[in-house]
């Protein structure tokens, strides 16, 4: 078994699991420790709890109450497993709107409205998408919480005071935005829970918060590469990037071309504004 955190936080740590257990490995009696959704990316393998059975493939979700025992089986597959853990702090659980009945549901199905969120989460561990691993974490939460109750979940509703700390927050975080920022210190900020807070300001400014950080990074970056001389290592570090390759591929995402390119296009090289701007052919 490789457990590997790869985000943690007072509301959700988020664990990477590789398992290689196979038909030969005897099952044994764990209990969990947390409240946790583990969406399953690969392989399969057998649950059992509280006198339930089920087996779940790829794109199933475990669903899992904390202090209840379990026991996983590997009967099915001989390459063992991998899955993407999401484990949430109560506080976090009771956020959400969840009752122990949800938590105790054991194995979801593969569903398309899980699985996107899912595969989305499994985009930003390999750092093909902005948005933050928390944020797909609570949503993944949220969204299960309504296929499971079957009751879907009201339209947040945003009053006046949440939208000026909505705004208010992200001019704190355009700020700040050179300084490691996670959805807690932004929620602290705005004086609301890190799941309220995340509905609220994705309603008033139409990306959530950890876009607004990336997007608010890229702004200040196409800014020094247009104006200052510096090195776009040195760019990427200053504008609040921890890793010049993360920089690199996020700003050719948004810009659709590499930084050093952008910065000759900031000097003066017109082929750069005539490749954008020449009219597509017809025929």
């Amino acid at each position: 078994m490789q457990i590997a955190t790869l985000f943690q936080s007072e509301t959700l740590r988020v664990v990477d699991f590789r398992c290689d257990a196979g038909p030969d490995t005897r099952p044994y009696p764990e209990q969990h420790a947390d409240f946790s959704m583990s969406y399953v990316r690969r392989g399969s393998f057998g649950y059992q709890s509280r006198g339930r059975a089920c087996e779940l493939v790829a794109g199933a979700v475990l669903v899992a109450h904390r202090g209840d025992e379990f026991t996983c089986t590997h009967d099915h597959h001989l390459c063992g497993d991998e899955c993407l853990s999401f484990r949430f702090a109560p506080a976090a659980v009771e956020a959400i709107g969840g009752r122990g009945a949800i938590w105790r549901t054991g194995g979801v199905p593969p569903l398309p409205e899980l699985m996107v969120l899912g595969e989305l989460a499994q985009s930003v561990v390999g750092g093909g998408s902005d948005v933050g691993l928390d944020e797909v974490g609570l949503a993944l939460a949220a969204r299960l919480t309504d296929a499971v109750s079957g009751r879907p979940r009201a339209p947040v509703a945003v009053s006046a005071r949440d939208r000026r700390r909505a705004v208010r927050a992200a001019l704190w975080i355009d700020v700040h935005a050179r300084q490691p920022i996670g959805l807690e210190d932004a929620a602290h900020e705005a004086g609301l829970s890190a799941y309220h807070f995340l509905r609220v300001f994705a309603n008033v400014v139409g990306a959530t918060p950890h876009q607004y950080l990336v997007r608010s990074r890229l702004r200040h970056a196409a800014r020094l590469l247009s104006d200052d001389a510096r090195p776009i290592t040195d760019v990427a570090y200053d504008v609040g990037f921890g890793d010049v390759s993360n920089f690199v591929r996020t700003f050719r995402r948004a810009a659709g071309v590499s930084p050093r390119r952008f910065r000759q296009a900031a000097r003066g090289e017109r082929k750069f504004f005539q490749e954008r701007l020449a009219a597509p052919r017809l025929g």
